[in-house]
């Protein structure tokens, strides 16, 4: 491996990644931080423009996963993601996987890049997706595995990641967010869930990417296939962008480099100097 700072970024579908993270991550490709995402499903249960699943004219799941799939690269190759590896899980399907096989499938990945800083949703999937909820649990357990000596059936040598973190959205961002695109909710067991924000105090890094909205605007548009749902961002001023796009916040899980209550500009606080 060269001796660059490395982040992995551990999602659920296609598109996760830009609207999730996308500012951070376009900054940290900007500043040589080599970035990778390995996405878990290709969104082949999603909408279809303004067709839901089975209306005439939606392509099906096969069909719509490989669009899915071509605007992800597309996106990421805006954002400066250097690898994407996508897994083969279904959408909407992913709190089945088998939990031993997954993780270890992506502790494999964790193992040959070597991440520094390792990125997920955080414990309540945003707005209680399961998916989300679920890739967390696997990204977990996944950072353990790839740590683990004696896990010989993980392939790889054993990588320890310095940093994890959740993504951690406060009260200011879903406000913005849910007024440019809609109230995000995501009815499971027949119990509705949307957003719990996280207070200001439990947030560990708030990252400065206010320069890079138009960055995340493009990556945005690379998503056609979604634009039903994207399509009021069109008419967003320039300030308002800058609301949605202008700042990654974050919940350290665990650090070894190091700690402390101050708030983190820089999710590689502790590493600049020490990367190999």
């Amino acid at each position: 491996m060269t001796d660059a700072l490395r982040l992995l970024a551990i999602l659920a579908h296609p598109d996760d990644e830009t609207l999730g993270m996308g500012g951070t991550l376009a900054r940290c490709a900007a500043e040589g931080v080599e970035t990778s995402l390995v996405c878990a499903t290709r969104g082949q249960a999603g909408r279809f423009r303004e067709l839901k699943r089975g209306d005439p004219g939606h392509p099906g799941p096969d069909a719509l996963g490989a669009i899915r799939e071509q605007e992800l690269h597309a996106a990421a190759q805006v954002l400066g993601i250097r690898e994407v590896v996508l897994l083969d899980h279904m959408d909407g399907k992913l709190d089945e996987a088998d939990p031993v096989r997954t993780a270890g499938e992506i502790a494999a990945h964790v193992r040959r890049l070597k991440p520094h800083v390792v990125v997920t949703f955080a414990q309540d999937g945003g707005y209680g997706h399961p998916d989300h909820i679920a890739i967390c649990q696997l990204a977990a357990a996944a950072i353990v595995a790839a740590g683990d000596g004696a896990r010989q059936d993980v392939a790889g040598a054993p990588h320890a990641v310095p940093k994890f973190y959740l993504m951690a959205w406060p009260e200011s961002h879903w406000a913005a967010y849910q007024e440019a695109f809609k109230k995000l909710t995501s009815t499971v067991d027949g119990i509705e869930r949307q957003a719990k924000p996280w207070p200001d105090w439990e947030l560990s890094a708030r990252i400065d990417t206010r320069a890079y909205w138009p960055t995340v605007w493009q990556a945005v548009q690379c998503y056609d296939s979604q634009t039903a749902n994207y399509g009021t961002l069109a008419n967003l001023s320039p300030a308002n962008h800058e609301g949605l796009w202008g700042w990654g916040t974050f919940y350290r899980v665990f650090s070894t480099v190091n700690g402390g209550r101050a708030l983190e500009n820089d999710l590689f606080a502790g590493l600049r100097a020490t990367s190999s």
